[in-house]
């Protein structure tokens, strides 16, 4: 029978060959791990190997198309791309497409002071022309940081929407804008007592403003070539329409103007190709046969605006005009046959009839 001392030495020699056993089944693990991490370190990942700048045309077509604006928040916001790996953060800062759709978004539910430093973020990575998005109620004081951000950049402005009820009189950006191309003004309510006039933005071509923009401001309008009166009268485009000869595509929201006694004058677009005529409401009767459109190729209207006789008043327009037209498209409820507008118009290349209005499709 073993003593002990003797079964504490058979013991102590059996855990020795235990450890011996364990130490190199850790020398082997340590072994296979160096391999399996130095074949890690050496794999390429696809598309960290695309060149840089198929990466970042990658990340600007992540984005909704320039000049819409992304949210500055979530998961379709630029910011994404900078929370992936190190190396696409680097490229996402690094381009300044990424960050030059800005919206202000007074109603979004971010605090102003994070809405603030955002804005401040994105203007200081973006160095580019800019596209600005400011919509929603608020008051001036209240916002004034984040406006007063935006503003100071309004050199770079290269689109600009201001809609609903902004918080600021649009004389706050009376000056020069020199890149804008595109403005958009849309409007709640005029307070101003006079006109708002935008003379020195010699890129400006394409405008939309609705009847409250209309009476706020001054625009150059010889330059324009494309322009949308939304929701406004006759007697209020006709001034605007007298003075844009350089026209290429026109959108006319019109209301009837019930005390207008005054027949409006009629208005000679040389260069207009594509008109859309929309009526609210009552249809202002005869308003097509105010237009002398030479050039015009695609024609939008309402069947009621061009009541009692339609094809009448649409033949008598196509003479008078003297367009070639490739398009019509007959909007709204209609009272003719669609076969009758064939066989009254065969020079037309396609007619085509829809209940519903352009901008209701």
């Amino acid at each position: 029978m073993l003593s002990a001392l003797e079964a504490d030495r058979i013991r102590v020699a059996e855990i020795d060959a235990q450890i011996r056993d364990l130490e190199h089944s850790l020398a082997t693990l340590r072994i296979q791990k160096t391999l399996s991490q130095e074949r890690l370190d050496a794999y390429k990942y696809p598309v960290l190997t695309l060149p840089t700048e198929i990466v970042s045309e990658i990340f600007i077509h992540f984005l909704p198309p320039y000049p819409h604006c992304p949210p500055l928040t979530g998961i379709l916001s630029p910011t994404v791309l900078t929370q992936i790996c190190r190396q696409w953060r680097e490229l996402a800062l690094a381009n300044p497409m990424l960050w030059r759709a800005i919206p202000v978004n007074l109603d979004e539910g971010i605090p102003l002071q994070q809405r603030t430093h955002i804005c401040d973020v994105w203007l200081s990575r973006s160095r580019c022309p800019l596209s600005i998005q400011i919509v929603g109620f608020g008051e001036e004081e209240y916002f004034s940081d984040v406006l007063t951000s935006v503003f100071s950049h309004r050199v770079r402005w290269e689109y600009l929407e201001l809609s609903e009820g902004m918080p600021f009189n649009l004389s706050a950006i009376e000056g020069p804008m020199p890149l804008v191309r595109d403005l958009h003004l849309s409007l709640l309510d005029s307070v101003l007592e006079d006109k708002v006039a935008f003379y020195e933005m010699p890129m400006l071509r394409t405008v939309f403003l609705n009847s409250c923009a209309v009476a706020s401001v001054i625009l150059p309008w010889i330059q324009l070539t494309s322009l949308t009166l939304y929701n406004v009268y006759p007697s209020e485009c006709s001034p605007i329409l007298q003075q844009t000869p350089n026209l290429v595509q026109c959108k006319l929201h019109v209301w009837l103007e019930r005390r207008n006694p005054h027949p409006e004058p009629d208005i000679e677009l040389p260069n207009l190709e594509s008109l859309v005529l929309r009526d609210f409401g009552s249809s202002p009767l005869g308003y097509l046969q105010t237009f002398l459109i030479p050039a015009l190729r695609s024609l939008s209207v309402p069947e009621r605006l061009v009541w009692p006789n339609p094809i009448e008043s649409l033949a008598s327009f196509i003479t008078k005009s003297g367009c070639r037209l490739q398009q019509v498209r007959i909007t709204g409820e209609s009272s003719v046959p669609e076969a009758s507008y064939r066989d009254a118009m065969r020079s037309v290349g396609e007619i085509s009839f829809s209940n519903l209005h352009p901008d209701d499709e």
